[in-house]
């Protein structure tokens, strides 16, 4: 059975992250180079994002007993097979996964010009799982 209040508590960061970095959206590339702050308010948000999502995922996953996930882009690919995220979209959300890693694990070399890109075009994807989430496990 599916927890709602964690559910519940996990989207609402979720969703608050989305919006912080939504405000940042419209910054430009060269403040993202040059202002460290900017970079890594932008740069730890993008993470917090991406595992409010990983932990949303990793939750559903145990709670509905679905294979375990073999790693955090596994996690995308199982929602994607039980047909919780949208087959087209697959690749999108692997790579927002693989994102974690690059900014946990490789941190001190994470291009402005990546972060730009996210802000610019790939804030959907985020938006999308929430909403994923909020349709199919806390609606009525």
């Amino acid at each position: 059975m599916v927890d709602k209040e964690f559910l519940a508590e996990r989207l609402k960061l979720l969703t608050g992250y989305i919006s912080d970095l939504e405000e940042e959206a419209g910054v430009r590339l060269d403040d993202l180079k040059d202002d460290k702050r900017i970079r890594r308010y932008v740069e730890r948000t993008l993470h917090l994002t991406v595992e409010a999502c990983l932990d949303i995922g990793n939750h559903l996953i145990a709670d509905m007993g679905l294979r375990e996930p073999e790693n955090y882009k596994d996690i995308m690919v199982i929602l994607t097979e039980a047909g919780y995220l949208p087959k087209e979209k697959l690749q999108q959300f692997k790579d927002m996964a693989g994102f974690r890693n690059v900014i946990v694990h490789d941190y001190a070399r994470i291009d402005p010009v990546i972060l730009y890109g996210i802000l610019k075009t790939d804030l959907l994807f985020f938006r999308l799982f929430a909403g994923m989430v909020k349709k199919n496990f806390l609606q009525p």
